[in-house]
């Protein structure tokens, strides 16, 4: 604990992120809902309210009914006052999204990871784009790799970027805050987020991947990042004798096509161990690789290690959106915190 006073600037730092999330949750407000929400005065929200007014970063959106007095003034956040960047690499591209503080798509693109596989050619692609909407306060980057805040340690599919505090560096290229994550570690905060999983903050998301297979996993509502932020590198957990995870879903039959038999058998043991070690409520698979028959195969498999009545749901989502809902999510908070 900080056994310091916080600064002037700490202090309006932290009412202003209070008044920017309060809106944003709750769409709309009045000087009293916003004072009896954040333990604020009523002069101390009137001060910020008007300063954020003046400056654009609120709109009146009419008044309240009355009940006998003086009719209150509802507020509401505008959303194009401050716009984000998420940016995630794929196998074969890096595609971006810029988005409003409501989560609005403005624009999206792709181009060829071939082209940016390395930091000046990063560097050159961000410029661009924040050239052309100078509106944009935070960026979020997804990589297929463990990052320990903000840099990469492991991410064997773009070498360039290995031990680069990716983070630290837009940041001193840009000014602007950065955040890193981890592609699974981004998709399971997506898919909690924006789900009405809170009630189960137990979630494991498996994707089996362009780039290897990796996991991300939330307990009791936090992302699991591990003691060297590895946590999710499901690739590297030993099956059997002398094949890991990532192997074993890899092998082979007879005539040379992927074992289909073999592979269930692996993701059904995976799926065991994951009950046996953190017993989640869910596991989310990506819905590009998985349908409703393999999901009961799955669950089948599994009850062949571990008693059925302590297995997770199975279900699938839609990664991508799930992903981006996770940068989102990210940038966002990095925004109404400036």
């Amino acid at each position: 604990m900080n056994d310091f006073p916080a600064t002037p600037k700490e202090m309006k730092n932290a009412i202003l992120y209070g008044l920017r999330s309060a809106l944003l949750t709750l769409g709309s407000a009045t000087k009293a809902e916003l004072s009896q929400k954040l333990g604020l005065s009523f002069p101390t929200i009137s001060k910020f309210l008007t300063q954020m007014e003046e400056a654009g970063e609120l709109l009146a959106v009419g008044l309240d009914d009355s009940s006998g007095g003086r009719r209150a003034q509802r507020y509401a956040y505008n959303p194009e006052f401050m716009l984000g960047l998420a940016i995630f690499f794929e196998k074969s591209d890096i595609s971006y999204t810029i988005f409003n503080c409501a989560g609005e798509t403005k624009e999206q693109g792709s181009t060829s990871s071939a082209l940016m596989n390395d930091l000046p050619s990063l560097t050159m692609y961000i410029e661009q784009l924040l050239l052309g909407h100078p509106n944009i306060k935070s960026i979020a980057i997804g990589v297929p790799g463990a990052v320990n805040n903000g840099r990469v340690i492991h991410i064997p599919d773009y070498s360039n970027f290995q031990n680069i505090n990716l983070k630290h560096y837009l940041e001193e290229q840009f000014s602007l805050p950065v955040v890193v994550e981890n592609d699974m570690n981004a998709a399971v905060l997506g898919y909690y987020k924006t789900g009405s999983h809170k009630d189960n903050p137990s979630l494991v998301y498996l994707y089996f991947g362009q780039f290897g297979p990796g996991a991300g996993i939330i307990i009791n509502g936090d992302v699991v990042r591990g003691s060297t932020f590895f946590s999710g590198e499901v690739s590297y957990v030993p099956q059997y004798n002398e094949l890991n995870f990532h192997q074993a879903i890899q092998k082979k039959d007879g005539a040379g096509r992927l074992d289909a038999i073999g592979r269930l058998d692996a993701i059904g043991r995976l799926i065991a161990s994951f009950a046996a070690i953190i017993n989640p409520h869910t596991i989310v698979f990506n819905n590009a690789e998985v349908n409703d028959a393999i999901l009961e195969r799955i669950k089948e498999r599994s009850a062949d290690y571990i008693p059925k009545e302590h297995l997770p749901l199975l279900k699938a989502s839609d990664m991508k959106k799930d992903y981006l809902d996770g940068l989102q999510s990210l940038g966002l908070d990095l925004m109404i915190s400036i």
